[in-house]
């Protein structure tokens, strides 16, 4: 027993583990009860027992297993972190449970796998209960189906994964054991349960029995959809819905649900894949060659058989599809054609998808060899194609099957038509899009009217297929001209058409619509089998596909096609109404005469021909009265027309009556229903009087009115076509002006160009120079709609004309062409566009190139050619490229059909030569510029291998690869490159050069797309095995594109695919998924919001949202190389496409408005920080180069991808300088709409400009300088302030610039630089600008150096970094340079610091050589001689230099803050000099030595110095405390910029200088709306700051210590009063609570805290209503809570209890009971005594009278030690200060005052001073000085003087003037120390103009009376002591400290050295004797 009582003692989990059987049951059973009471899953009691589950259900012995087992499922389903556990306790399940023989055992084990299931680990369960079906033993095989089957019938097939069941499903039904054969036949049922039918092929190779079996089983089953009966905890609010619908009756929606599932299910998933290439016979190819068609027929058999498999592994098939191809095409031997399609029909079904790259070869072989009439051959023709179209789209196979469409055969016509009709049953409205639907159209328009009845029919079965599908709306405008016979004949055909998308198959349709087919029957039922077979297992994929059609192709070749009818109804945006005019049937005279009678009065109808023209004018006015008065509907046009016509018509010789004529056809075609046979009749007379003087404007005005009424495209073709048909010049010159202002009229949409061209290089080869000017006038216009594509067709041109017609092309540069006026409204009401809007772009951004005839080149791709490129040796394959190349360059354009070339270009592409890959990848490129978008149909086959080549060890190969990709995709957009496993298949490849690359491409590529296919999803495992590849690289690309892929897929999708992986890695992508999620960029807006402006001739109005689906992956598209203007409309609509099919150039007009509309930045919110961070990280490259490497310029472009939109992304990289120039004319276009944008993405946009700094193009750098310039103007206004990483990726390239050789880049250059100074402070600028004096290019060194000077001048010293000495040491070095100009420039750069900074300089720069010295020595003399008139000018040249601070208004530099600081330091910096009267402008300088040097001539009176003894300038003199004015009256006004003030206090806090600081802090509390921006915690650490510092023991060693006590003290009451009052007491209050609480803190400090909280009480009376007594209650209540009154009174001092009661007490007497409402804001009131002590108050409050709560507040506010003042005196102090305070009476105030002060000199007038304002006390303070020095004569000088503070921010001109102004009132004499401070004063001030603070304190501003008491005067007590500061300073260490280091903020002193004085004494006396 000593053993039992051991194991009873130990804890649970111990028990569990021992050894003893019973200590494990004991511990499992109290682990059961421990679990069931654990209420939270996420208790830390679970994580105890996470390692013994496993143990829990493995128990050794079955009787705790069982114990174990139920606690394991309890625990499993309440334990958080259960999860974790599910692998060894499922295997432990599966190993140790299934085999024990008890069934409760099994039951729990079951229950238990369930339970994981349901807590979301599925996945792993299934995996185990799979391994265990390998286990030898049948029992646990059993078991491990029977849970599988439970969990399928519980949870249903979205959770449970049928794949890898089906998969072992034959494997268990050949088992031995019976038990386990009649589980499989029960998971059978259940699986078919839940697929039905897609369960049967996998099945087809069991045993027939078995099969039988089952079969009897599923037809049992009930028919409607299942439904899961148990969920995952994260579906349990789903259940819960579920159950509420059962018991409201209700249950359509759960049954919707899951049965969307059902579907979604194929069969072909299920299946695995079969390889079978590696399974051909070995001699197959030979065979298939063979002479002997057994022999061919027997490897053919051979491939069927291989091909019989349902799923067929992908693998290059190129090889076996052309042989086959060559069998069905070539062979003889019909019944060896079937079987080759029968082949192809398997390869089809087997690769899906991946068969699509091959379709394009097979279709036109299989449509010819329809010829064959042999029913068995036209059966497996018919199933091989349309199983081949399953694999591809109809837009991918358009061309081929539109060709074959004009076969002579019937039999092929006929069976392409019926092709067409099963294609078409397969699409969908949206995939197929007009684009599409237009040439087939016209085709099949065509057959109806065959001679053969099969090809009509089947033509009309087709049209009817096509009605069906897309709707009459769609249809109708291609059937305009369709009789209604046929056209009846067409709907029935469409009656009958049941679509593939329809629930039911279409097979009895298809009977019935081959019916009329005689001798038929067979092919029609195999057509109608295939469709079945079809639905059995729909593809939902192909069927999606066709939005890729964007109009590449098809519409090309159609449209030359369509026969003149429907090349007229093309131009159908005049729907009905249009093609009712065209077909207006040409009237007979006479029929036109009795029209015309009907509506004209008589008279004018006989007077039409009169001889005499007065009458004939009479005539033509009633006409066109009558036309006005005529209603639209009545008006016979063509009647009317045809009247003005009749003799002498056009002939007509009088111009009077001829322009009236004129002007009526422009009525009529503007009010009538004009059409182009009316047009006809008049447009040969408006041609003939175009070129007339004075009826060519009549003429013009009709053409216009008629092109708006006939469309433009046909009526201007007219017209040329008219004009070059005679002879005149004149006529051809006007007719082509007329054409060129029409096209910016009507926009360009829908016009002719190639007939324009042609007759355009007619009129450029006239003798007439006007017709050539006309012509190349027109073809500027072009140009703006067309591009540079344009010039193509003109190369073959003489050089003259060529250069005139660039230099036309030039001046449009970067132009956009007007939005059109014309021709919109009337065409816009064509509703029939809609669907089509979508897919136009791409094509109209391609059309312009197919202007051009595209050639034919498979003829010239000869077998020996393709031989040749697959030869063995390497040169040979080199001339074989070669040859290609010279044949692409020749053609230039050419026809998408290109024969063997694919096969054998790529072969080349994993060429061992890299240098003929290298080739191989150029002819890609051109190859893809040549074909255009019909390269799409080559994506498969040739671009998925390029990318391959992306996988290349060379890195110049892998940038080839990627040229050649990025060019493809630029014709074909992404969309084929998404669809289909290829694109997940390479990222596959474990290749990192591969991955990185593809996955940069995407990144790329993707944030563009406005939707992607849904294969993007099957990237998706792939990438992310790639965040976890162990390149870096590969890691880092996975993550950029991260964001891209969930911006397609949305977070949810891309979370659950993370399903699959490991849980490590799992957990880590996750983490990824959330960060990308927050850096996900918002998809491209739909471009159809750009409708807001009207496009290019295509009207707004119907550019419907509805185009957006279609319009998926256009925004992708990047359009072809010759015009990179970007698809730009959604909406080139039908119209543009329209006329004859000539949709042309309309694009570009379109599209660039269209573009144009969208936002051009997107805002990607943080975007710029995350860049910074990512630079700061050195995730990306540092913007750091000599000259831009690759990888920065594609790093920039992979950045700007997510921000800047994708057309203007194509024009800022593209390869030709024009488009950058575009790209710079959009940026500057939206600059003022976008300014959000541009801020967001200013580091890219500039990063970009630095590149095209080193363009060598020049008209791009001066657009992007003058971008540069709008740019930085907008920045300042939007006072933007540079970042460091904006400034240093930036600048240093702008300064490079300064160095042009072109003088007018340089100035812009400089202006930019200037402008620069305004949202960067000049004190950065300057190293940078500093860095460029180092450059090797001495131009730059010049012009840098200048730069320096004048930022000397503009900002003073404090912009010289690091420090003004090494600074001008470094320029001084530049003295010595070789180059003049250089010399020059630092000469003139260390004169203007000379002039700023006098004398010092030399003591700056250093040593420098005597050569040097000595010339920089000449040039201050000479610059100290220059004429004054000189610096005028030169304040003119640069206004932005100009030191007066007023004019700043105008001033582009930097805020007046810099100017200011600058300025003060300056004024500051040079106290004590001589020099500092350079500060002063020349205009007032006083050119000392010139006066002396100039003997004699008088050269203008001088008035009469009076002659003062100047003796006791000597003696030491006492001028009354200098006080220096605080902040100009202007200060306000000019610093409304309030981060030009912040960036001036900023550099002035930070000064090391402690007076520096507090004068800078005291002046930003001057500025109320500054000071009350401080928030509470600023608030806080000032205080804190400012009070440490009054307490610091250090500051009173130094010598003016008290002084900077006294600042501080000043400061704080200033930031007291001028702060936001609610942030500054919530500030003090919580500075006081952490000074109680920190034990550290001094008493002293919370002394402080409290007196300011005093002045806060004693301000509250004003204050009250502007603070937010809530917030302060708040934290008086906080306080409370952590003081409550016990813990106060512990306190030493009584004085925080009294504080917080005087502040209570004080808010309770001014707010009364309403107080109690501002407790809004605390949560809980009753955890302090705050409301308890209000209640208090307010009652005691009512109880007594105010008197007594007055002293309260009186007694809490202010000393108590001034109650003892006797009344008596205080009556008479008051009465003297109420004098004071009146106008009248001030002197005498003060003036009693003195004498009281004088007589009881211990009086304390301090109470009275105290509760008064800053300004007054100063005032009396400085009064009485006044006084002082008057009574006892130590300067007389009068107190009301009659300068106002106001009046001296004026230039004083004239010092006679200004002496008299201050002239003595008293007629005392005054002593001459006030009149030499006088006038130094009135130097500065001349000199200096208002900069903001005076040099020297102005005396007036001590002296005079304070008429604005406005101006708030603590900077003035401030200045005082800051300026006995100084003094006494300077005493000690006289006038040579190096005045820039000490950025001292005192003023100057008025007393100067002696030497000083004596000196100008001298000279004084000099100039007075020889003015004698």
């Amino acid at each position: 027993m000593g053993d039992d009582s051991e194991w009873l003692k130990l804890p649970v989990d111990q028990k569990c583990e021992h050894k003893l059987w019973k200590a494990r049951l004991s511990g499992y059973e109290e682990a059961l009860k421990i679990f069931q009471k654990i209420k939270d899953e996420k208790s830390p009691e679970w994580s105890k027992f996470l390692g013994l589950i496993k143990k829990f259900v493995t128990d050794s012995n079955a009787v705790v297993q069982l114990k174990g087992l139920e606690a394991a499922l309890v625990y499993v389903e309440n334990a958080h972190v259960a999860g974790k556990t599910t692998g060894e306790v499922v295997s432990g399940v599966v190993s140790k449970v299934f085999n024990q023989p008890k069934a409760k055992a099994k039951e729990l084990g079951i229950e238990i796998c369930l339970m994981y299931i349901e807590i979301e680990k599925g996945e792993a369960v299934q995996e185990e209960l799979l391994k265990g079906l390998d286990n030898k033993n049948p029992k646990i095989i059993v078991a491990c189906v029977e849970t599988l089957r439970k969990a399928l019938s519980e949870f249903g097939s979205k959770i449970i994964l049928l794949k890898p069941i089906i998969k072992v499903l034959p494997k268990l039904f050949e088992s031995r054991e019976k038990a386990v054969r009649d589980e499989a036949k029960l998971i059978a049922v259940e699986i078919y349960r839940w697929i039905r039918d897609a369960l049967r092929p996998p099945l087809q190779n069991i045993n027939s029995v078995q099969l039988k079996e089952l079969e009897e089983e599923w037809v049992k089953l009930p028919t409607s959809a299942p439904r899961p009966t148990r969920f995952l905890r994260s579906q349990q609010e789903l259940e819960a819905k579920l159950e509420q619908q059962q018991s409201a009756g209700g249950d359509a929606e759960g049954g919707g649900d899951d049965g969307d599932e059902v579907p979604q299910i194929d069969a072909y998933e299920l299946l695995e894949a079969v390889e079978i290439l590696s399974k051909l016979p070995k001699d197959f190819y030979d065979k298939i060659e063979a002479k002997k068609w057994q022999e061919r027929k027997e490897a053919l058999e051979a491939v069927e058989v291989l091909v019989k498999n349902p799923k067929l592994e992908a693998g290059d098939y190129a090889d076996l599809v052309k042989a086959l191809k060559k069998v069905v095409g070539k062979d003889t031997n019909v019944m060896l054609v079937a079987l080759a399609a029968k082949c192809l029909t398997g390869l089809a079904v087997g690769l899906r998808k991946k068969f699509g790259q091959y379709a394009g070869h097979v279709v036109p072989t299989i449509l010819e060899k329809f010829k064959e009439k042999k029913p068995q051959v036209v059966q497996a023709l018919q199933e091989a194609i349309d199983a081949i179209f399953l694999t591809t789209t109809l837009q991918n196979i358009s061309e081929d099957v539109l060709a074959v469409m004009d076969n002579k055969n019937p039999t092929i016509k006929q069976q392409t038509s019926l092709f067409i009709a099963r294609s078409f049953r397969h699409c969908t409205a949206s995939t197929l899009p007009k684009s599409l639907l237009k040439p087939f159209c016209a085709a099949l328009l065509k057959h109806i009217n065959d001679s053969a009845p099969e090809v009509r029919d089947a033509a009309f079965e087709a049209l009817g297929t096509a009605l069906k599908v897309v709707g009459e709306k769609a249809v109708n405008p291609f059937l305009a001209d369709v009789d209604k016979l046929k056209l009846d004949k067409i709907k029935e055909c469409s009656e009958k058409v049941e679509l593939i998308h329809g629930k039911k198959a279409g097979l009895a349709a298809d009977k019935k619509e081959f019916k009329p087919l005689p001798g038929r029957t067979a092919a029609s039922g195999a057509a109608g089998d295939k469709d079945t077979k079809d639905i059995s297992a729909p593809k939902p994929g192909p069927l999606k596909k066709a939005p890729a059609a964007k109009a590449g192709g098809p519409p090309k070749k159609g449209k030359p096609a369509a026969p003149g009818g429907t090349g007229n109804t093309g131009t159908k945006n005049k729907k009905g109404l249009e093609t009712k005019e065209i077909v207006e049937p040409e009237l007979s005279i006479e029929v036109c005469e009795e029209k015309a009678s009907a509506v004209l009065p008589p008279t004018c109808i006989q007077l039409l021909d009169s001889s005499n023209w007065k009458e004939r004018l009479a005539c033509m006015e009633e006409f066109q009265k009558a036309v006005e008065l005529m209603d639209r509907t009545e008006m016979p046009c063509q009647a009317l027309v045809r009247m003005l016509a009749k003799k002498p018509g056009w002939k007509e010789t009088n111009f009077q009556v001829m322009q009236m004529k004129l002007h009526i056809v422009a009525l009529i075609a503007q009010k009538g229903n004009f059409s182009k046979t009316s047009a006809q009749i008049v447009l040969d007379g408006l041609v003939d009087k175009i070129g007339d003087v004075k009826c060519g404007n009549n003429a013009k005005e009709a053409m216009t009115a008629i092109a708006e009424a006939c469309m433009l495209p046909w009526t201007a073709e007219q017209v040329v076509s008219m004009a070059f048909s005679q002879k005149n010049p004149k006529n051809q010159s006007e007719t082509l002006n007329w054409l060129s202002n029409a096209i910016k009229e009507f926009g360009f949409s829908g016009l002719n160009v190639k007939a324009f061209i042609s007759n355009v290089k007619t009129a450029l080869a006239a003798t007439n120079p006007a017709v050539r000017t006309a012509a190349i006038t027109l073809l500027g216009v072009m140009y703006l709609y067309v591009g540079p594509s344009l010039r193509m067709f003109f190369e073959d041109e003489k050089p003259a004309l060529l250069s005139q017609i660039d230099a036309e092309f030039e001046k449009m540069q970067g132009q956009s062409p007007p939005a059109p006026t014309r021709g919109i409204s009337k065409h816009s009401t064509s509703g029939t566009d809609e669907g089509e809007d979508g897919d136009e772009p791409d094509d109209g951004s391609n059309d312009v190139v197919d202007l051009l005839p595209r050639t034919e080149i498979s003829d010239k791709i000869t077998s020996e050619l393709v031989s040749k490129i697959g030869d063995k040796n390497w040169k040979i394959r080199k001339e074989g490229l070669d040859e290609v190349a010279g044949i692409i360059n020749e053609a230039k354009f050419i026809q998408p059909n290109i024969g063997e070339l694919p096969t054998a270009l790529k072969g080349r592409l994993n060429d061992s030569n890299k240098i003929l890959v290298q080739q191989t990848l150029n002819i890609l490129q051109q190859l893809a510029v040549a074909m255009g978008p019909n390269i799409k149909q080559h994506v498969k086959n040739l671009g998925i291998p390029i990318i391959t080549v992306l996988g290349d060890s060379k890195n110049n190969v892998r940038a080839a690869a990627l040229a050649t990709v990025n060019a493809w995709a630029e014709q074909t957009g992404m969309k084929e490159w998404l669809e289909g496993e290829d694109l997940s298949e390479e990222l596959k490849k474990e290749n990192p050069f591969l991955r990185q690359e593809l996955l940069g491409w995407l990144a790329e590529k993707l944030p563009t797309l406005r939707s992607t296919p849904t294969d993007l999803i099957l990237c998706v495992p792939h990438l992310y095995s790639c965040l976890e590849d162990r390149n870096g690289d590969v890691r880092k690309k996975a993550q950029d594109a991260l964001p891209f892929f969930m911006m397609h897929l949305g977070y949810e999708k891309m979370a659950k695919a993370t399903g699959k992986l490991k849980p490590t890695s799992k957990d880590q992508v996750l983490a990824m998924l959330e960060k990308a999620k927050a850096n996900m960029p918002a998809k491209p807006a739909p471009l159809a919001k750009a409708t807001s402006k009207p496009m290019g001739g295509s009207a707004p109005a119907k550019f419907q949202p509805a185009s957006a689906p279609a319009e998926d992956s256009i925004s992708s598209s990047a359009e072809p190389k010759p015009d990179p203007k970007k698809a730009k409309a959604p909406g080139l609509s039908s119209k543009a496409k329209s006329a004859q099919g000539k949709k042309v150039p309309s694009k570009t007009s379109l599209k660039e408005d269209e573009d144009k509309s969208g936002p051009i930045f997107i805002v990607v919110p943080n975007g710029k920080e995350q860049r910074m961070k990512d630079e700061k990280g050195l995730k990306v490259l540092k913007w750091n180069f000599t000259t831009p490497r690759d990888e920065y310029i594609e790093q920039l472009k992979t950045q700007m991808s997510s921000c800047v939109a994708k057309w203007l992304q194509d024009e800022m990289f593209h390869s030709d300088f024009q488009h950058h120039n575009k790209a710079l004319a959009v940026m500057v276009d939206h600059l003022e709409s976008e300014k959000e944008g541009v801020i967001g993405c200013l580091d890219l946009i500039l990063k970009w400009l630095t590149l095209r700094f080193f363009d060598t193009n020049t008209s791009v750098l001066m657009k992007a300088l003058e971008y540069l310039k709008l740019l930085f103007t907008l920045l300042s206004e939007e006072e933007y302030h540079l970042t460091e990483s904006e400034a240093s990726s930036f600048i240093p390239y702008l300064v490079v610039k300064v160095g042009e050789p072109k003088d007018v880049i340089r100035k812009d250059v400089r202006a930019i630089l200037n402008r620069m100074c305004l949202v960067y402070p000049a004190s950065k600028m300057f190293p940078f600008i500093m860095e460029g004096t180092k450059s090797k290019n001495s131009k730059q060194r010049a012009e840098c150096l200048e730069e320096l000077g004048c930022l000397v001048e503009s900002y003073g010293m404090n912009v010289c970094q690091p420090t003004p000495g090494k600074a001008l040491k470094e320029i001084a070095v530049h003295i010595g340079d070789r180059d003049n100009a250089v010399r020059n420039a630092a000469l003139n750069t260390i004169v203007t610091v000379y002039n700023v900074h006098g004398d010092q300089v030399f003591k700056l720069i250093g040593n420098l050589s005597e050569k040097d010295m000595s010339m920089l020595e000449e040039r201050i003399k000479r610059s100290a001689k220059r004429p004054s008139a000189a610096p005028i000018k030169q304040v003119e040249e640069k206004p932005q230099r100009a030191q007066n601070i007023s004019s700043n208004a105008n001033m582009l530099r930097k805020g007046p803050a810099e100017d200011m600081s600058s300025k003060l330091n300056q004024a500051r910096s040079m106290s004590g000099h001589p020099e500092a009267a350079q500060m002063v402008r020349r205009e007032f300088q006083l050119d000392l030595d010139e006066i002396e040097n100039d003997n004699g001539t008088v050269r203008c009176e001088m008035p009469e110095l009076v002659q003062h003894k100047l003796d006791d300038i000597f003696e030491p003199v006492l001028i009354p405390e200098p006080k220096i004015r605080a902040v100009s009256p202007h200060f306000d006004d000019m610093h409304s910029n309030t981060a030009s003030t912040i960036n001036f206090i900023i550099s002035q806090v930070a000064s090391g200088d402690i007076n520096t600081s507090i004068q800078a802090l005291t002046q930003l509390f001057q500025i109320e709306s500054l000071a009350r921006e401080a928030s509470t915690g600023v608030l806080k650490d000032l205080m804190h700051g400012l009070i440490t510092l009054m307490l610091d023991s250090r500051i009173e060693d130094l010598e003016e210590g008290q002084q900077v006590i006294r600042s501080v003290n000043l400061l704080v009451v200033k930031v007291l009063e001028k702060s936001d009052q609610t942030n500054i007491l919530s500030a003090l209050l919580v500075l006081l609570q952490d000074s109680l609480l920190a034990t550290a803190s001094s008493p002293k400090f919370s002394e402080l805290v409290m007196k300011c909280l005093w002045r806060m009480v004693r301000l509250l009376p004003d204050t009250i209503n502007s603070i937010n007594l809530d917030r302060i209650l708040l934290d008086i209540h906080i306080f409370m809570k952590v003081f409550p009154k016990e813990k106060l009174k512990q306190c030493k001092s009584e004085f925080p209890i009294r504080t917080l009661k005087t502040l209570l007490h004080t808010l309770c007497k001014l707010k009364g009971p309403k107080i109690l409402d501002h407790l809004t804001m605390i949560d809980n009131k009753n955890e302090s005594e705050l409301e308890a002590h209000l209640c208090r108050m307010m009652k005691h409050s009512m109880d007594q009278t105010g008197s007594k709560s007055d002293k309260e507040t009186e007694k809490g506010a202010s000393r108590i030690d001034e109650k003892s003042s006797k009344a008596k005196v205080n009556d008479f102090l008051a009465e003297i200060f109420k004098k004071i305070g009146s106008k009248e009476n001030t002197k005498e105030g003060l003036a009693e005052l003195y004498e009281y002060k004088k007589k009881y000199s211990d009086a304390d007038i301090e109470p009275f001073l105290k509760n008064s304002s800053q300004f007054f006390q100063s005032y009396v303070e400085r009064g009485l000085r006044v006084i002082e020095m008057e009574r006892e004569g130590k300067g007389r000088i009068s107190t009301s003087t009659g300068i106002s503070p106001q009046m001296e921010v004026t230039c004083v001109p004239t010092p006679t003037s200004t002496v008299s102004s201050i002239g003595n009132t008293n007629g005392e004499e005054v002593g001459p120390s006030v009149y030499l401070e006088r006038l130094k004063i009135l130097r500065q001030r001349c000199g200096l103009d208002n900069t903001k603070q005076d040099d020297r304190p102005p005396l007036t501003s001590l002296l005079s009376k304070p008429a604005v008491p406005t101006v708030a005067s603590s900077t003035d007590m401030l200045h005082s002591k800051l300026s006995q500061l100084r003094e006494s300073r300077e005493q000690h260490q006289h006038s040579d400290l190096d005045s820039n280091q000490t950025h001292s903020s005192g003023t100057v002193t008025s007393s100067s050295s002696t030497a000083n004085i004596d000196d100008l004494k001298k000279r004084l006396e000099r100039i007075k004797s020889s003015r004698k």
